[in-house]
């Protein structure tokens, strides 16, 4: 039985979540496009969105791009430069716990802020409050993954996951197995993590695939005339 639990959330789920967060996503950008947006509430209370959203997107970046580097690229090519595992592994828990620590306390205020500010309570949805929540306990998953990092300091665990993380991405049978024995704490952030991955194209995260590319080359600049001179020129 643990057997099959482990080719489910291992072997099968993450295509699942992969699945859906790319038809999802172009399913919404198609059918709800004015919906695609990060709902801000600055106008509401401004002072503490400022600084949890500079904690949370700095380091949620760090982490983000630190996974993307650190699960997907071969590890032949860490061996062919001459990167110890043990090395990235230390990386990994100082760069991570810094950037951890940082999207934790931004997480933190944002939560506060949404659930005590009456006006910005009325105005979040379920699912914005969801997926903060989500994030928020993602981030204590993430911590608590360090004390335990800190006991495979030859990086050896962390091979485990990139070996799981390239064979999910490459379609090799077995990959599942490189995690069967990996501490609970570590599966919990993983299944999390896919999870987020999910309800990713239902949420206001979609607004994480936008960029303002089309300003680069749009023609011309824009004409903007003073009320007084529009009323004058009819």
């Amino acid at each position: 039985m643990a057997d099959f639990f482990n080719h489910l959330l291992f072997g099968i789920y993450p295509y699942i979540a992969l699945a859906v967060l790319a038809l999802g996503s172009v399913f919404r950008y198609d059918r709800e496009p004015y919906s695609w947006r990060s709902g801000s509430s600055q106008l509401l209370r401004r002072k503490q969105l400022i600084w949890g959203s500079v904690l949370f997107h700095a380091g949620a970046l760090v982490i983000f791009f630190g996974h993307l580097v650190g699960l997907l690229t071969p590890i032949a090519l860490f061996d062919a430069l001459g990167i110890p595992h043990g090395a990235k592994q230390i990386l990994a828990i100082v760069a991570g716990g810094v950037a951890g620590v940082l999207a934790f306390a931004g997480a933190s205020l944002l939560l506060h802020r949404r659930l005590t500010d009456p006006r910005i309570r009325a105005t979040s949805s379920f699912s914005d409050i969801l997926i903060l929540i989500l994030l928020w306990v993602q981030l204590v998953l993430g911590l608590a993954t360090i004390p335990v990092s800190m006991n495979h300091l030859d990086g050896h665990e962390m091979v485990r996951f990139m070996t799981w993380a390239q064979g999910i991405f490459t379609f090799q049978s077995g990959s599942a197995e490189f995690v069967r024995d990996a501490a609970p704490v570590f599966k919990l952030h993983l299944v999390l993590g896919m999870t987020i991955l999910l309800l990713f194209p239902f949420t206001r995260l979609v607004h994480m695939l936008s960029a303002p590319i089309r300003y680069v080359w749009r023609p011309g600049y824009q004409v903007v005339r003073s009320r007084k001179l529009a009323a004058r020129n009819g």
